[in-house]
């Protein structure tokens, strides 16, 4: 009949211990194959740097099933069919004898030792057997500061590491922290953009209105009719106004296309900064996660090939050279538009003053040519007015001469009766 009992087999483990049942990082020092599993696996309460890791479990093993005894059975050469290798055969000391006499007596005459050298044979085997002991106790010395260097090389590991990625953490936080204040100093510095633009658009339109008024003043002075048509002070001036209303209209377009251009400039600087920024953020918390890791940290596991991978795509120069040029390059962007505020301001300035001299350039020639113009007036009547006064008195002695030669005709005409 078969029975069930329980027995313990024992496994080792040259790496960290993490679940029973024998994974495949464990080997069986005795016993057949891994049976069923029927308890719970445990492991040694006090482990040591210098001793492997020993868990234990609770099996189920099956006997055999019964078989008759036979001859064959019992036979010193019987090899079961699933062997693979030969049995050996010992001889049979009693039957030999009792079979032959003669073999008897030749081995009990000449196959016998002297205690001498059944003596020195003994001392041979103790002499092997410490050697064999004292190289095992050198093997077993060897282990144990294999084990213990491996422990430090280990536990050295894991401070270098942690080392590292607190050094790596330090890094990203400095750099992340150092693209933030420069994004928030370049959207700061770009929201300058909407009132700069304001600004300018303003300019241009308030240079219509006195473009357009010194072109109308220039369109009524060509209906002047004869010599009125000067080249006076008053059509250089509105000539010189209209051109310079022109090239002020010209600056201010330039001005608002380098505008737009460096917005274009300032978004994409930004835009490098925030992409960075995330990447650096995303770093930060992988590398955080990482160094909180330990050896008795949730969700450990084997990874095959992982020492293999290589993901990286820069090195740690070119990682910070990378953040260098885009801060730099933000930097360099709200000192170009520093400079342009700057430039902005001081030609809206100075288009508005020349606009202004010109403007009153013009008034003040039209003021002069306006007394001028009253004064020729002026004289013009005058003049008017005296020959106006020359002429009515000329037909006053035309009216006296008539007079006169009508008088004249009487005595004519008796002076021609006389005759």
């Amino acid at each position: 009949m078969s029975a069930k009992f329980e027995q313990t087999v024992m496994y080792s483990q040259l790496q960290p211990w993490s679940t029973a049942g024998a994974p495949p990082c464990m080997e069986p020092v005795s016993g057949p194959s891994i049976p069923p599993r029927v308890g719970t696996a445990y492991q040694n309460a006090h482990p040591h740097p210098w001793r492997p890791t020993l868990s234990y479990e609770m099996i189920e093993v099956k006997n055999l099933a019964e078989q008759p005894v036979t001859n064959q059975l019992v036979k010193p050469t019987f090899a079961p069919a699933h062997m693979s290798t030969e049995p050996l055969t010992f001889p049979n000391l009693v039957t030999g004898f009792s079979q032959n006499p003669q073999h008897a007596a030749r081995a009990a005459l000449y196959t016998r030792y002297t205690p001498g050298e059944w003596a020195n044979n003994n001392l041979s085997k103790y002499a092997e057997s410490n050697i064999n002991r004292n190289q095992s106790e050198r093997l077993r010395n060897d282990a144990v500061r294999l084990m213990r260097e491996t422990d430090e090389k280990t536990a050295q590991g894991q401070r270098d590491a942690g080392r590292r990625l607190g050094e790596r953490i330090t890094d990203v936080t400095f750099w992340r922290n150092e693209l933030n204040t420069e994004m928030e100093k370049l959207v700061s510095e770009s929201s300058a953009f909407t009132e700069l633009k304001r600004k300018c658009a303003k300019a241009m339109m308030d240079l219509e209105a006195p473009l357009h008024i010194a072109q109308e003043c220039l369109y009524h002075r060509e209906g002047r009719a004869g010599v009125e048509k000067v080249h006076d002070c008053v059509e250089k001036a509105l000539l010189l106004e209209i051109d310079n209303l022109r090239n002020a209209r010209d600056k201010l377009k330039e001005l608002h296309e380098r505008i737009t251009i460096q917005a274009h400039d300032c978004r994409a600087a930004q835009h490098l900064l925030e992409e960075d920024v995330s990447g650096k953020d995303s770093t930060l918390g992988i590398d955080t996660v990482c160094h909180q890791l330990n050896n008795y940290s949730r969700g450990l596991a084997y990874y095959g090939g992982i020492e293999k991978y290589d993901p990286t795509v820069s090195t740690q120069e070119s990682w910070a050279e990378a953040s260098s040029q885009r801060v730099s390059r933000s930097q360099s962007e709200r000192a170009k538009l520093s400079q342009l505020r700057s430039d902005a301001d001081t030609m809206v300035n100075a288009i508005a003053t020349a606009v202004w001299d010109h403007w009153s350039n013009t008034n003040n020639a039209f003021d002069r040519r306006s007394q001028e113009m009253a004064e020729s007036k002026n004289k013009i009547q005058l003049h008017l007015h005296k020959t106006q006064q020359e002429l009515f008195d000329l037909e006053k002695h035309i009216f006296l001469l008539q007079k006169a030669i009508q008088d004249k005709s009487n005595p004519l005409k008796a002076a021609q009766t006389q005759s």
